[in-house]
């Protein structure tokens, strides 16, 4: 999940960060200095799990996955299959999904996971595609998944985190078959989504009042050129500091700027659970107003709400994601306590109790 600029509606909302190369390295090369550290590194990165690389088509292209089973048994399993957020997302994220991976597995299911198209080996570009092209790529990945005998079809459910928030519903609206949702800091509404996330960081940065602003100025100018579908010749004229705005991310955002989950939550069949998770300093989604709506929209019936108030944004607890020498450390020695207490356990629970239920 990506660091993001602050660029008024660059509509990133990211589940994570990538940690600084040269501070991994330096690690890795003390390290191996050292010797004995790099077992621990080894071991705190081995998981139980079977992996395997597999490929399906959609849109004319090649897309490359995994399937991580259980350690042990043929099945069928159930499956989560999962859904990124925003961003250049391969198939593990860096490896983030891997302890994800391992708590499904505990609860007896699979996971599948693909490389956004562009990204890896998988063909296309993802810049290209809008929420509904990305709602029907993970179509195709279930229809691949139903062929598997591995996979218990009558076990599927969805996993998907920050921009996922967008593609989830319009899934579940669409696929008969998926059981449950399990959304993650979801984001509502694009416009208000990346206002949230702008005054986030404007706050976090000790922004001036005239800095903010600017800042809002600058915001309303860039919603002006999207409103009138402008090209980003008229973006690059509007604004001397592009602020990371590349024309292929401008044509993302025009396409999808004006996503809204509210109707599509709306359509959501009666009978499929959803898990919506939330964090305490979640600076990317406004998380009161995710809850709010998720509440009006599905009802108490299906829906259940879990809370996590040390967390960040990708559920990372947050006092990790301010330090990036503490997040690099973590992520090397003890990737299972990257994420806030109690997160990974109950995802296992979540599911156990998904499987214990009788069948809608």
């Amino acid at each position: 999940m990506t660091i993001v600029s602050r660029s008024a509606e660059s509509g990133r909302s990211p589940g994570g960060r990538r940690w600084p190369r040269r501070l991994v390295w330096l690690v890795v090369c003390v390290l191996v200095v050292g010797g004995a550290g790099l077992g621990v590194v080894a071991w705190q990165h081995t998981y139980d799990l079977r992996e395997e690389s597999i490929t399906f088509e959609h849109d004319g292209n090649t897309l490359d996955g995994v399937l991580a089973l259980p350690p042990e048994g043929r099945g069928p399993y159930g499956l989560v299959v999962l859904v990124h957020g925003d961003g250049p997302v391969d198939a593990t994220h860096d490896s983030f999904y891997r302890p994800l991976w391992e708590s499904f597995a505990r609860a007896g299911y699979a996971s599948l996971s693909w490389s956004k198209p562009g990204v890896g080996a998988s063909e296309g570009d993802w810049l290209e595609q809008s929420m509904r092209d990305r709602a029907e790529e993970t179509r195709a990945a279930l229809a691949w998944a139903r062929t598997r005998p591995e996979v218990d079809a009558d076990r599927i459910g969805l996993w998907g985190a920050s921009q996922a928030g967008w593609v989830l519903p319009k899934v579940a609206a669409r696929e008969p078959d998926v059981r449950f949702v399990i959304a993650v800091s979801p984001a509502i509404n694009w416009h208000r989504q990346g206002r949230y996330h702008l005054m986030s960081e404007l706050r976090t940065e000790g922004a001036s009042a005239a800095d903010r602003t600017r800042a809002l100025e600058r915001r309303e100018r860039t919603l002006d050129l999207l409103r009138r579908d402008a090209p980003f010749a008229d973006y690059r004229e509007a604004f001397s500091d592009l602020q990371g705005m590349t024309a292929r991310r401008w044509g993302f955002v025009g396409r999808n700027h004006t996503a809204d989950a509210t109707d599509d939550l709306a359509a959501v069949p009666r009978d499929v659970p959803v898990l919506l998770i939330l964090a305490g300093h979640d600076r990317n989604v406004d998380a009161g107003e995710t809850e709010a709506v998720y509440r009006e929209q599905l009802g108490p019936d299906r829906l259940t709400v879990e809370h996590y108030p040390d967390a960040a944004h990708s559920l990372v607890r947050d006092a990790l994601e301010r330090s990036t020498a503490r997040l690099t450390l973590t992520g090397l020695f003890a990737p299972r306590s990257l994420f806030a207490e109690g997160f990974l356990d109950d995802q296992r629970r979540y599911l156990e109790q998904v499987t214990a239920d009788p069948a809608p």
